[in-house]
């Protein structure tokens, strides 16, 4: 019997130390509340879900991040500098082929400073407005035109 025991010990010592190393090959994870999200859309109902993007750091030529985005049209990511983040959307609709590169402002505690808007989007209501100028005047012109042919 004493000649079995250290056999045992031995395999014990080895069977822990294998169950420790297999351990190591584990995927590990931890959730965080940080980063900054972008949304990527045709229309308020319309998401450019499933399009393939890029996200650029500041100063870089090749991507931090690429991917695509959710089904929602949403891109996530976590910037690790300040500055200026380009993030490049490839959205795919039955119209063809649409890209749009958004501008992200990235502050010191890497959060969102600003963002550029497209310049559709930042003078929706001045285009509205010239628009309906424009068309009232035109139907104003179009009746005034028809009452002088009539005449």
């Amino acid at each position: 019997m004493k000649k079995g025991r250290p056999l045992w010990i031995l395999l014990m010592i080895a069977t822990l130390g294998t169950a420790a190393t297999l351990g190591a090959h584990t995927v590990n994870y931890e959730v965080q509340q940080q980063g900054i999200a972008v949304r990527a859309f045709y229309g308020p109902e319309d998401p450019a879900g499933y399009s393939a993007y890029e996200v650029f750091g500041p100063g870089d030529t090749l991507p931090h991040q690429t991917g695509r985005t959710d089904k929602n049209g949403f891109i996530s990511f976590v910037p690790d500098r300040r500055g200026a983040w380009q993030v490049k959307v490839l959205g795919e609709s039955s119209h063809g082929f649409h890209g749009v590169t958004i501008e992200v402002q990235v502050d010191q505690d890497l959060h969102l400073e600003s963002f550029k808007k497209p310049l559709a989007a930042a003078y929706t209501k001045l285009v509205t407005g010239l628009s309906l100028i424009i068309g009232l005047f035109g139907l104003y012109a179009l009746f005034r035109s028809r009452k002088k042919a009539q005449s």
